[in-house]
């Protein structure tokens, strides 16, 4: 199979101003894993100098030059609070104002509240009551269309309305039920609850409790695998289209999603799933998985794709009578199993006796975790480490998943000895520290996390890498109060709405010659790809693998260059030259 791997380039193209070093490196970097910790921020990005003052605040007076008596009724603050904000009753002007503030020298603008105007209190929200006649339970024949990103379902009409229909093919003509909408309503959802056309990708869904009205944790047990594998291309290839603006071959993409594992029996389903969150009926105490777009339990005996790590604790047999949810662990590469409960307010946690040994916590209604027994963490195996993940930390739940992103990123990248790196929303360090292997005692990583226990997770993780440095914060947030000017390779590896135009703007301005991205959500990659073209960085190789057989989530690393100087918007001259 085609593995579109970019040649190994020099790294030189489009880096002006920089001088000496081996090729593709940054000369004089300006930072290291040794610099100062950056000044801590609140949720909006601003330190206690740059805070905007809440209503009747004033300014910090300076006792120097203060005319006598000024403060003489005025309440003594403590020592190294001079000029805070207090924490309460907190109005902020609007954003405009505020950006305005932040600026350097830029005077504070005086709003509304600052002025002593009276704010009105808001309104409290109505809830939203959907308009026209409810269509649910009704049923329509109609020819089913192509894949539609996101839910596992394809594209029909009828009347000219547009509905999403789960658990059909495209091709196929059957009866879909509606399960949501309005007569009003812009689109329907619905179900196909009887085959009149089958596909011939179609097949019995070995899944007792797959189906219209059943579990919704898969989308596609009634399709082969290969069937599977070409829907998510068809997915990806359309959101490449219509938010990039990209085929596949201008993508580096041979238009294919990579299978994960071997070769199963027919009908036998992959166990891959290590991780799996039950919801507990509350009148029966049963463990189960929620319905489709529902709050509704859906009892099970075994969930197929679970891990047989998970399916030995035996959670769907037992009594969960006073638990709202469990998760189940099974780590890869080790022995560890974990059992995260979540109580019902007021409950008590009941005595929990499993089929295997496993370690157990609790989350209470703050959603802080707390040890009931045994380790709050487990231990992975990946990329010739052992990886210590805590309180349900995130990881990839495929156990093939993090060698095989790691060997797309590092085969992609390419890492030179001496090289600088950052890895952006980095988790436990499972990026950073195979770069940091790469790229050894002269080059350096820096990681930046939001999730403080998966910071203090990756700096156990890799503290025996002096190459390395780990720091808590957002990365729109920090990235930008680095000083990091410069650097050679980035890895970015955001949440599901991707990383947005704003941290794509400042990653380009940092003249990386390869970027990795990593994503998990196909529609967002291509967004970030636009923002990338718009910042002159083009995709010259893309690469899809079926990590989530059964469902319609599948993972991305597309491997990023500048275009050269003098080439627009990014594709504007290359398109015409590949042309």
């Amino acid at each position: 199979m085609t593995r579109n791997n970019p040649p190994r380039s020099g790294g030189s193209a489009g880096r002006s101003g920089r001088s000496g070093g081996r090729p593709g490196q940054v000369a004089h970097p300006k930072w290291s894993n040794r610099s100062a910790r950056p000044a801590a921020t609140d949720r909006e990005g601003y330190t206690a100098q740059t805070a905007p003052r809440a209503p009747r605040e004033e300014a910090p007076v300076d006792e120097r030059t203060a005319p006598q008596g000024r403060g003489a009724g005025a309440k003594e603050q403590p020592a190294g609070s001079k000029g805070r904000r207090p924490r309460k009753q907190t109005v902020r002007p609007p954003k405009a104002l505020r950006a305005a503030e932040s600026k350097p020298g830029a005077p504070k603008a005086a709003s509304k509240a600052s002025s002593g105007a009276a704010s009105r209190p808001k309104a409290e929200p109505k809830p939203r009551v959907p308009s026209g006649d409810p269509l649910v339970g009704e049923r329509y024949e109609v020819e089913v269309g192509p894949v539609a990103h996101g839910g596992g379902h394809c594209v029909a009409r009828h009347e000219g309305r547009v509905l999403f229909v789960r658990h059909t093919l495209p091709g196929e003509r059957v009866i879909a039920e509606i399960t949501e909408g309005t007569t009003t309503s812009r689109f329907l959802r619905a179900d196909a609850v009887e085959v009149l056309e089958p596909a011939k990708e179609r097949i019995a869904a070995p899944c007792p409790f797959s189906g219209p009205g059943k579990c919704g944790g898969c989308d596609w047990q009634h399709v082969t695998p290969g069937g599977q594998r070409k829907l998510k291309a068809q997915v990806l290839t359309e959101q490449l289209a219509k938010l990039a603006g990209l085929t596949p071959a201008e993508a580096g993409w041979d238009g294919s999603v990579e299978p994960v594992g071997g070769k199963l029996p027919p009908g036998e389903v992959p166990a891959w799933r290590t991780r799996v969150q039950y919801t507990v009926d509350p009148e029966t105490g049963r463990a189960g998985l929620r319905r489709h777009r529902s709050h509704d339990v859906q009892p099970i005996d075994r969930c197929l794709i679970a891990a047989e790590g998970v399916t030995e604790l035996g959670v769907e047999a037992r009594d969960w009578e006073g638990v709202a949810a469990v998760e189940a662990v099974a780590a890869t590469g080790s022995s560890d199993r974990q059992v995260i409960l979540r109580p019902r307010p007021g409950e008590q946690l009941p005595l929990v006796e499993l089929d295997r040994p496993v370690s157990i916590s609790r989350v209470d209604e703050q959603g802080l975790f707390h040890r009931v027994h045994g380790r709050t963490f487990v231990r992975e195996r990946a990329a010739g480490r052992t990886w210590r993940v805590s309180e349900g930390g995130f990881w990839q739940i495929h156990p093939q998943a993090p060698d095989t992103l790691v060997d797309a990123v590092l085969e992609g990248l390419d890492p030179q000895w001496g090289e600088m790196a950052l890895d952006l929303y980095c988790g436990v360090g499972l990026f950073a520290g195979a770069l940091a292997d790469r790229v050894g005692e002269d080059g350096a990583v820096l990681g930046i996390e939001s999730s403080k226990q998966a910071v203090v997770d990756a700096r156990h993780n890799l503290a025996a890498l002096e190459n390395v440095r780990i720091e808590c914060d957002r990365v729109e947030t920090l990235l930008p109060r680095t000083g990091i000017t410069a650097t050679d390779l980035i890895v970015l590896d955001p949440p599901r709405s991707g990383a947005g135009r704003e941290t794509v703007a400042h990653l380009v301005g940092l003249e990386a010659r390869r970027i990795a991205y990593v994503a998990c959500d196909p529609a967002a990659l291509a967004r970030d790809l636009a923002f990338f073209r718009a910042g002159g960085y083009r995709p010259v190789s893309l690469r899809a693998f079926d990590l989530f057989p059964m469902t319609h989530h599948f993972e991305c690393v597309a491997i990023l260059e500048p275009v050269g100087e003098g080439s627009g918007d990014g594709f504007g001259q290359d398109r015409g030259a590949d042309a």
